[in-house]
């Protein structure tokens, strides 16, 4: 499919580690286009009809079959940024691979690996699961890097990394090379290191990511990623960092007490958490979901002794839909007391999907997408406790919606049924405004309900993609006048927590947050690159921009641990937003190690309330920091 004409250095990384540099950090951590994708396998008794997009492996398989069926989805998901193709991969619990013909995959756009034990252990890889740089210039061989390696996802199994057959360099670690939208769940990784970055190529090798939950690593190599969030998990150390690197209730974490030298921030526990429902086969055969339980104050894997607390729902309790079923239908379900289970594929939303009974979960395979036709709202939630929302992209279409998804109804008082201990809970949810084809919004996510729980979202206005405009001569302009999306998300609930949130690139605020006593943990934020005129960016009072993160002037308790905005006015270098950061200056509020960074174009004059240097084209690359505001 074709590239985007130009990515920028949408995220100058900030750093290049020379080969050198890299050895260094393997010896200081050693551990022990257009093909066709594969159809279903179904040979397992008793496998549920999940469609043609979803491929299941046994461990009965000859090795050299599931490494045909990895090897087929690469060479169609690999380059497929924008493509409309969606792929799950299950492996029934067992061994695959061998110390002498390991399974060796790379996992590209829009795909879904993940195990069906109940514990990670159950299905046990010898070899290798990756993902490498794109290289975008040059047939293949220059301008190598991981920035746009989105949407895509590894759970629930255990990897014994086996390089038998690779060169020296690709031998040296299993390779992670993602930035949003991608997560890795559930996992036990164990024979060499993980990196979070692709150094076998040609440069500049630059990433943006990302997410771990729930996982026992191996030594980890950040790398080049300029931000990352690990929660929850056991990491054998961890090499380096870049801007942001945020660790909450990980055994084996660094200290932050130098910050930003590195710039790591470590809580000990994680305030409030929920790993994301997963699919799963007992030993009798029989296929179940498990719901995980929330919980306060974690630290460490949830399956450290045994299976993870929780509920376990019988898949007959599940209506599994595909694409082109009737919304109609699937509500008819669910206010019946089923779960919806949506398989991998686009589904055109013309009517929203209305989830209204406490404890019901939503739960896509293979990065399912919800596209809005006709300026519909995809999905709403109702103020009910327990509702799971997990692995669901949604995306704006040509005519403007309202929102994307809606967590409760508008305004102050409707949360009295909700439960601090069973929150409503939002996994892996992204959203797209653009890239793809035409995108119009006005707020992606609004939360009016309390107590909701955002555990890894991103939520994006397109940088870049390959919709048709036809206005004009200038991308960028024609991208600020057709793209549409002024808020990226409005948080109006009390209690709310997002543990990893991504928002990019909207026309006015990008996180508004109204609500009491919020708490972030990780965000990243880059400012829109395409604002034609200082006048599109210049708020009515006549304040330079919008800041990226903005706690609203009345809210008495917010807290946020590690966050950052980047300005790269690409389209009109002379911008000026005023702050990366507004909250109100009191006691109550509480943001921790902050920081602005400037990619090459436009200025932001301060960190935060006009605390903190310029991040201009002076100092390119390099943030400018504010460890507490208040300052204490």
């Amino acid at each position: 499919m074709p590239e985007p004409t130009r990515i920028g250095p949408r995220r100058l990384a900030g750093v290049v580690l020379t080969m050198t540099a890299i050895a260094a950090l393997v010896a200081g951590g050693a551990g022990a286009a257009n093909a066709a994708p594969p159809g279903p396998v179904l040979a397992v008794a008793g496998a549920p009809d999940f469609g043609p997009n979803v491929t299941i492996v046994d461990p009965s398989m000859p090795t050299d079959d599931i490494q045909a069926i990895f090897d087929g989805l690469a060479a169609a998901q690999v380059d497929d940024e924008m493509g409309s193709n969606r792929h799950s991969v299950l492996f029934m619990p067992g061994a695959y691979g061998s110390a002498g013909d390991p399974l060796q995959a790379r996992i590209g756009y829009y795909t879904e690996v993940a195990g069906l034990g109940a514990q990670p252990t159950d299905v046990a890889v010898n070899g290798k699961l990756e993902v490498y740089n794109r290289c975008l210039d040059a047939g293949g061989t220059a301008n190598c890097l991981a920035l746009v390696n989105f949407w895509r996802t590894i759970s629930n199994l255990s990897l014994q990394v086996n390089a038998l057959g690779q060169d020296g360099c690709r031998a040296s670690a299993n390779f992670w090379a993602v930035s949003q939208a991608v997560s890795m769940r559930r996992v036990d990784i164990s024979g060499a290191n993980l990196s979070l970055m692709d150094y076998c190529t040609a440069g500049p090798q630059y990433a943006s990511g990302g997410f771990i939950a729930d996982s026992r690593l191996p030594f980890v190599i950040n790398g080049s990623q300029q931000q990352w969030l690990i929660r929850n998990s056991e990491i054998g150390g961890w090499s380096n960092g870049v801007w942001n690197q945020v660790f909450s209730g990980v055994e084996g974490a660094p200290d932050d007490a130098t910050f930003p030298s590195p710039p790591y921030t470590t809580l000990d526990e994680t305030p409030v958490s929920r790993e994301k429902p997963y699919l799963y086969v007992d030993d009798a055969g029989s296929w179940f979901v498990r719901v995980p339980a929330a919980a306060t104050d974690t630290r460490g894997i949830t399956w450290a002794d045994g299976e993870t607390p929780g509920r376990s729902i019988p898949l007959r309790d599940f209506v599994i839909a595909k694409p082109g079923d009737s919304i109609g239908q699937l509500n008819s379900q669910l206010a019946k007391g089923k779960h919806l289970l949506l398989t991998p594929g686009v589904y055109d939303v013309g009517s929203s999907i209305q989830v209204k009974r406490a404890d019901t979960v939503v739960l896509g395979m293979g990065h399912a997408t919800l596209t809005a036709v006709g300026g519909a709202v995809p999905l709403k939630v109702a103020d009910a406790p327990g509702i799971v929302v997990a692995g669901v992209t949604i995306d704006a279409g040509t005519v403007e919606s309202p929102t994307l998804l809606e967590v409760g109804k508008p305004g102050k008082g409707q949360s009295k049924k909700v439960d601090p201990a069973n929150p409503i809970t939002l996994s892996d949810v992204y959203f797209r405004v653009g890239g793809p084809h035409v995108g119009k919004v006005d707020t992606a996510l609004v939360v009016n309900s309390d107590h909701v729980l955002i555990d890894h979202t991103w939520v994006w206005r397109a940088d870049h993609g390959v919709e048709p405009f036809v206005d004009g001569v200038n991308d960028d302009t024609d991208r600020w006048n057709t793209n549409t999306g002024r808020t990226g998300v409005v948080v109006n609930g009390d209690d709310v927590t997002a543990t990893g949130l991504f928002v990019e690139h909207f026309q006015q605020y990008n996180t508004l947050w109204k609500g009491e006593r919020g708490t972030t943990v990780l965000y990243q934020n880059e400012l829109p690159y395409d604002p034609p005129t200082q006048a599109d960016w210049t708020r009515p009072d006549g304040t330079l921009g919008w800041p990226g993160y903005k706690v609203a002037d009345d809210v008495a308790e917010h807290t946020l641990y590690g966050g950052g905005v980047y300005v790269f006015n690409q389209n009109n270098p002379s911008i000026v937003t005023e702050n990366g950061f507004e909250a109100p200056d009191g006691a109550g509020i509480s943001l921790h190690h902050i920081m602005t960074v400037n990619l090459s174009a436009g200025t932001i004059l301060h960190v935060v309330n006009g605390i903190g240097d310029a991040a201009d084209t002076t100092r390119i690359g390099v943030p400018v920091y504010v460890v507490d505001f208040p300052a204490p």
